[in-house]
């Protein structure tokens, strides 16, 4: 995948995610849903990352979730403003009903909370990863 991919799904997700956080808010304020709304297409993958909140630098996590139509797990993206909050990623079962990846955490991370994309060709998906080191 290129700069020009990355940069365009990493921009995508991020305001589809602050979109559907603006639409969550104001649903549950008038009571009106019972349940969330479907994410759009292009943004139906679902990741998760465990252990979430990590606590040490270079700390191995576990990335699953499923692709939500999308073909299957094709990257597993990470960090802010250019630098890298995992390494070492590597995808263990690419399947779109269940995919698994393994990844560490950088050396040089700090406290914070960063974004975690996977692109399942077609579809991704973004969660938050919390560094309390």
């Amino acid at each position: 995948m290129d700069r020009k991919t990355s940069a365009a799904i990493i921009g995508a997700t991020t305001m589809i995610a602050v979109l559907g956080l603006g639409a969550g808010s104001s649903a549950s304020a008038s009571g009106a849903a019972a349940s969330a709304p479907k994410p759009p297409k292009g943004a139906r993958a679902v990741v998760h990352v465990s252990p979430n909140p990590t606590t040490e630098r270079g700390q191995e996590v576990t990335i699953t979730g499923h692709c939500g139509g999308g073909k299957k797990l094709k990257a597993v993206l990470s960090g802010f403003n250019g630098k890298p909050a995992l390494e070492n990623i590597r995808i263990i079962e690419d399947d779109p009903r269940g995919f698994k990846a393994k990844a560490t955490l950088v050396r040089t991370i700090g406290n914070g909370v960063g974004p975690v994309f996977v692109d399942c060709g077609g579809e991704v998906g973004v969660t938050l990863l919390v560094t309390h080191v």
